[in-house]
């Protein structure tokens, strides 16, 4: 069986090794001129580390990327209210990574590469058109320089073309642009020294205003400083709402800054790290309506393009590689491929839903209003604000939802 897969992102590389170790025929159609390694970071939660182990990447991934061994959640002084173990500090088969995108991005292309050949990925060739509903797929991709087209015919196409899938919109023509729900996103990386275990995800605040970082590379032996990967969220429903021409773009520290002068932490200086970033980049936090169906004939949609979701509790990547794990299993599982995309989807589509609506409403960020309700100017002990239970109850309601427990059993 001949599968084509535009885009060629985490989802879409991530799928790539997935099929071919299923012993499909693959090809990447990236519209990109050449992969290379952009981007801030992003975390992986330890069933999608376990699927590209599987995969035989976890000891590139470990070369690259940072253990996390805890996720903090603090008030806007900076105090901790949770402190949540992770990876293989929680007891989890395999770690979380914390890592740079486009690190991750480049172990999953060299090893599309090694596995598959060096012309497996084809680069500079936007998805424009297909066909799905005979007995083969049919794609038309665009070369982005000459604009010449060309037709290729798969058994299956998999669309892994993100928020702004083309595949996606000829499918939902009316669907629009993604829905902003008024936060605007400032993202930087700047080098600082390690705090807490130095592989601590800290997000700090409230839902109106919150600042997350997290290191995404080992220290440096000359000066023991580490890369940290930052975002400051605000609530910004005055703001003019990004084009998609616009996302991406060069940020401006007068924008966001000023809220955030007085987060001066005993363990981070916050202003100091944001000043310290060489860029930091604006996005809209954005995410789609949950589709009541991703395949069309012999095309399925597979990640972004399929369940953009808010950026919260690091599940982007994750379900996309989660995606891929299943959608290899799936049409492996079945002679008629339309069969194997059904099987996907009925398995993938209800939980990712589940979670796009449930970070709709803040996902486990909610602990952080109910803290900022109840105790404004800080707290001497989060006991009297907070009863343990029931901040462990609102993690573990959300990893359910998410699949943590997924890599809860021992290494096969």
């Amino acid at each position: 069986m001949k599968i084509v897969i535009a885009g060629g992102g985490i989802g879409g590389l991530a799928t790539a090794l997935a099929l071919h170790e299923r012993g499909f025929e693959v090809e990447v159609y990236e519209q990109s001129q050449e992969i290379r390694a952009l981007g801030v970071g992003i975390n992986l939660l330890p069933h999608a580390v376990g699927i590209l182990a599987g995969l035989g990447l976890l000891d590139a991934l470990a070369e690259v990327a940072v253990e996390a061994k805890e996720y903090v959640y603090a008030n806007r002084h900076g105090q901790v209210i949770l402190a949540d173990a992770r990876g293989r500090e929680a007891g989890y088969a395999y770690p979380q990574y914390s890592i740079h995108r486009g690190e991750l991005q480049m172990v999953l292309a060299r090893a599309v590469r090694a596995t598959l050949g060096e012309g497996a990925i084809r680069c500079g060739q936007r998805l424009s058109a297909f066909d799905a509903d005979g007995p083969r797929a049919r794609a038309t991709f665009t070369d982005t320089r000459s604009r010449r087209e060309t037709m290729v015919e798969a058994d299956v196409l998999v669309a892994c073309d993100g928020i702004h899938s083309a595949a996606r919109a000829l499918m939902c023509p009316d669907e629009g642009m993604p829905v902003w729900n008024g936060v605007t996103i400032w993202r930087g990386t700047s080098l600082g020294r390690p705090y807490m275990t130095g592989g601590s995800i800290v997000k700090a605040g409230n839902t109106r205003q919150k600042f997350i970082v997290y290191p995404i590379s080992k220290p440096d032996p000359a000066t023991g400083e580490v890369l940290l990967n930052w975002i400051a969220d605000l609530h910004t429903p005055d703001r003019p709402y990004l084009t998609r021409e616009d996302w991406n773009r060069p940020g401006r520290l007068e924008d966001f800054l000023p809220a955030f002068e007085d987060w001066k932490f005993p363990w981070l200086d916050v202003p100091s790290t944001i000043r310290a970033a060489k860029a930091v980049f604006e996005f809209p936090m954005v995410d789609r309506d949950p589709l009541a169906h991703w395949t069309r004939g012999r095309m399925t949609l597979l990640g972004d393009a399929a369940h953009p979701m808010y950026p919260i509790a690091s599940n982007g990547a994750t379900q996309a590689i989660m995606d891929a794990r299943q959608l290899a299993d799936s049409l492996a599982g079945f002679t008629d491929p339309a069969q194997g995309l059904a099987d996907c989807e009925s398995r993938r589509l209800p939980p990712t839903a589940a979670i796009v609506k449930m970070n709709r409403a803040q996902g486990p960020d909610v602990l952080l209003d109910q803290v900022e309700e109840r105790a404004p100017g800080g707290f001497d002990r989060i006991e009297d604000v907070f009863p343990p239970a029931e901040l462990a109850g609102i993690l573990d309601r959300y990893k359910q939802a998410a699949g943590h427990q997924q890599s809860k059993t021992p290494r096969p």
